[in-house]
């Protein structure tokens, strides 16, 4: 039951976090929120980094699942990256500020801490994506599949923690994604990436 709570507790104080920021939620809006008293949080949560730091695991988590369920539905390698961002886009829909520029400016030594993780499993299914075009032919055979991965990932999380508003950091992340696939990709990938564009802008 104990752990129950806990779980509910990260769970709406990370929806807080996410819809009215880091720093602006306090350890008693959240109580209110939950219709329980302070006392009750800090028995799990002596503090409140503890509480943003559990709930950005739990949203890593959370990403990383659905994108493993993106990639289990086998699309080609350009449809994929697409299908990802989307449903990226779909998780912060309810979102003004971004959260990762948030939790930069609030709280470095947290983000720093999830960056560590997060750049060690974007590497890993970039890197595969990569690959996977290779072998479909929608990336050209002579890419520089580390280079092209750490280039990509770079652009993506410069652009999620220097841009405070989560609907400009999304539409500069479909730019960057454009830029990567064309710097990599066939004329079969070009076609595939053009097809893919004109689903979002028709």
């Amino acid at each position: 039951m104990s752990c129950e709570v806990k779980n509910k507790i990260i769970s709406k104080a990370t929806d807080m976090f996410l819809r009215l920021g880091f720093k602006s939620v306090t350890m008693d809006d959240i109580a209110s929120e939950m219709c329980m008293s302070k006392k009750t949080i800090y028995k799990y949560f002596s503090n409140k980094e503890i509480l943003i730091e559990q709930g950005t695991e739990m949203v890593r988590e959370k990403f990383h699942s659905l994108m493993g369920e993106v990639v289990s539905k086998n699309f080609n390698a350009i449809k994929e990256n697409f299908e990802i961002r989307k449903m990226f886009k779909e998780m912060f829909q309810a979102v003004d500020h971004s959260p990762a520029f948030q939790l930069k400016k609030h709280y470095p030594e947290i983000y720093e801490k999830m960056m560590q993780d997060e750049i060690k499993e974007c590497e890993s299914v970039f890197t595969q994506n990569v690959q996977k075009g290779i072998a479909e032919g929608l990336y050209r055979a002579d890419t520089d599949v580390a280079i092209a991965v750490k280039f990509y990932y770079t652009l993506i999380f410069s652009i999620n923690e220097n841009t405070s508003l989560e609907k400009e950091a999304s539409l500069l992340e479909l730019k960057a994604l454009e830029y990567h696939t064309r710097a990599i990709a066939t004329i079969k990938g070009v076609q595939e990436l053009e097809d893919n564009l004109k689903l979002i802008n028709p």
